[in-house]
């Protein structure tokens, strides 16, 4: 086993540097670092920064942050697109292909787990799900609400729902059609057999106290609002149905333009649950024993560990 190890490290001279935390930590400041060090580029796993839409609300990198290193997979898509986990497998991995031709190692960097995933280890194919299962789903959903989603995915795969957005009723859809349609959970379509990769990965993981961590949050919503988030929200409303947007920072003030609630109240909620997503993506990310977990201050040692 020892010698197996050894021969496919020696054989994969191609690097990837994988960066993964809980959203605020810190990401994407050392991703650009590593990657200014290494003259290198950097592949974006974050499902939510893929929309061009979405300047504000979902966190990009900035206009200064993606002059000072090539980023990939940094706001490609429109929210009218759909767009998956398993197409960005074929475009991630053909990305980092073309890349390794002049560049030894790869920057990737997001939170977004199963994204990262599909990189690190490969996904099947998703089945094709029947037409009419979609469409009683979707009518069930308007009739019970999304309570009664949330209690039939937890029932029928509670790995998936645990780490999932809860509130996202297009995700819920999805892991519920699958079951509906295969009798096979959506977690069990992350390959079983981690799919062989040509290149060898290095896994770093950013972490801090709890306190510091949601302090961080907090101020970036603060300043997501200074920056113009109330109107960037407001022009997406045309299109608030779109999957892109079942996300935290604009569902919130979604419904405070319909008078569901109250402005302070709709910031409250975006803390909350970016807390709330915070803490799912440390759980999943903690599953992981590969994983050598730095403070985002811990720039000198994390250099060292990755032979800098």
């Amino acid at each position: 086993m020892i010698l197996t190890n050894l021969k496919r490290m020696k054989k994969n001279t191609k690097k990837i540097i994988l960066i993964v935390g809980p959203t605020a930590i810190g990401k994407t400041a050392l991703s650009i670092e590593l990657a200014n060090t290494l003259n290198t580029e950097i592949i974006s796993c974050d499902s939510r920064q893929f929309y061009k839409e979405l300047k504000i609300g979902s966190a990009p990198p900035n206009s200064k942050e993606l002059e000072s290193a090539t980023h990939h997979f940094i706001h490609h898509l429109s929210v009218n697109d759909d767009y998956n986990a398993g197409e960005f497998e074929i475009n991630a991995i053909a990305k980092i292909k073309d890349i390794h031709k002049t560049k030894d190692t790869v920057i990737l960097v997001g939170g977004s787990g199963l994204y990262i995933d599909s990189i690190c280890k490969g996904l099947d194919k998703m089945p094709e799900i029947p037409n009419q299962i979609r469409l009683e789903l979707n009518s069930t959903l308007k009739e019970k609400g999304i309570v009664w989603l949330q209690q039939e995915v937890k029932k029928v795969d509670p790995n998936f729902y645990l780490n999932c957005d809860q509130k996202n009723p297009q995700r819920l859809l999805r892991a519920l059609e699958i079951f509906l349609a295969t009798g096979k959970t959506f977690s069990s379509y992350k390959s079983a057999k981690i799919k062989e990769r040509p290149f060898e990965i290095i896994k770093i993981g950013l972490i801090t106290e709890r306190k510091i961590l949601y302090q961080r949050i907090n101020t970036r919503v603060d300043k997501m609002l200074e920056k113009g988030l109330l109107e960037e929200v407001e022009l997406l409303i045309p299109f608030k149905h779109r999957n892109a947007l079942q996300t935290v920072g604009y569902k919130e003030i979604f419904a405070f333009f319909n008078n569901d609630c109250t402005l302070e109240k709709a910031v409250e909620n975006i803390k909350q649950n970016t807390r709330r997503f915070a803490k799912r993506q440390i759980t999943w990310f903690r599953k992981d024993k590969n994983i050598k977990w730095f403070n985002p201050n811990q720039i000198s040692e994390i250099k060292t560990f990755i032979g800098l």
